[in-house]
């Protein structure tokens, strides 16, 4: 091989290698767990707090309300 050649081929060698890399780098971490993906998504986002919000309530109301149940 030349040497024209061989730079030639390193050069093709480092573009897959930097293909690959990108490649590697959009694909989940097996080792993450999968909620980690979308803890803090919600964060500050008011609609999601009203979401909440509305949730506790619902629970809440499904609770008995005689006061001598909970002893």
């Amino acid at each position: 091989m030349t040497l024209a050649q061989l730079s030639k081929r390193l050069e093709m060698l480092e573009q897959e290698v930097e293909r690959l890399k990108l490649d590697r780098q959009s694909e989940p971490d097996p080792y993450r767990p999968w909620w980690r993906e979308f803890a803090g998504r919600f964060a500050d986002d008011s609609e999601f707090e009203e979401i909440v919000r509305l949730g506790r309530e619902y629970r809440e109301s499904l609770l008995p309300t005689n006061s001598s149940s909970r002893r």
